[in-house]
């Protein structure tokens, strides 16, 4: 726990990284269609950046598809199970490739940090590797999703039951949330902090940063495109 008392760190078997996450739970999850999201902005065989991309579940898809990767993580841990893409061992925020991108993406909800600065660095390095034109793909938790009655819900696909253990209101929009994932007799939880942003806090930070937030690519507002605002 942090000096707040608040869970701070992923538990249950195999390593477990800096920032908390279960290496051996990530190997586990599957893509989600964030390939075909991509596909859709982005022109075929195009350059991608992916922020974040542990150990290359989004990283492996978009590969599959025939688009260029560049996979960033500050896990040595996760970006060693990466293949078929150049992997660059980083923070997201002090990222400076000195290259731009036909498409940034920008997933796991990381623009809910409760941490204002964190936040801003993450969209400026977007908005610094994206090419004129490009796009950036952001995965976001709404607002409407911020809702402590969904605690107790879950799914379970391929074997795996990821449910939501936790979603208590600590302070005005943010909130302390767990989630537990059960493979078998493997267990992970892994906590996280989330900021409730509204919609239109999300294209204030977006402009920022320079970049403007052009639509929602899903029906439940999961992932927003922005684009160069100039």
């Amino acid at each position: 726990m942090d000096k707040t008392g608040i869970e701070s760190s992923g538990t249950g078997p195999g390593s477990i990284t800096p920032d908390g996450s279960p290496v051996e739970l990530y190997l586990l999850l599957k893509p989600a269609g964030e390939a075909q999201l991509v596909a859709g902005v982005a022109p075929p065989g195009g350059s991608v950046l992916d922020l974040g991309s542990g150990v290359g579940r989004v990283t492996h898809a978009l590969v599959e598809h025939g688009f260029s990767v560049v996979a960033v993580d500050e896990s040595p841990e996760m970006l060693a199970h990466v293949r078929g893409a150049e992997t660059v061992l980083a923070r997201v925020q002090d990222l400076r490739l000195d290259r731009r991108f036909d498409a940034v993406m920008l997933a796991s909800q990381l623009v809910n940090t409760p941490d204002d600065a964190d936040r801003r660095g993450l969209l400026d390095t977007c908005a610094r590797h994206v090419r004129p034109g490009g796009s950036v793909l952001i995965q976001w938790l709404p607002p409407e999703r911020h809702d402590p009655g969904r605690v107790g819900r879950g799914r379970t696909e391929d074997g795996l039951t990821v449910t939501l253990e936790r979603f208590e209101e600590i302070r005005p929009d943010v909130f302390d949330a767990a989630m537990r994932y059960t493979h078998g007799d493997r267990v992970w939880r892994q906590p996280f902090l989330s900021r409730r942003l509204t919609d239109e806090d999300l294209a204030a930070e977006l402009k920022a940063s320079g970049l403007r937030l052009d639509r929602f690519l899903t029906e439940d507002r999961a992932w927003v495109l922005a684009v160069p605002a100039a």
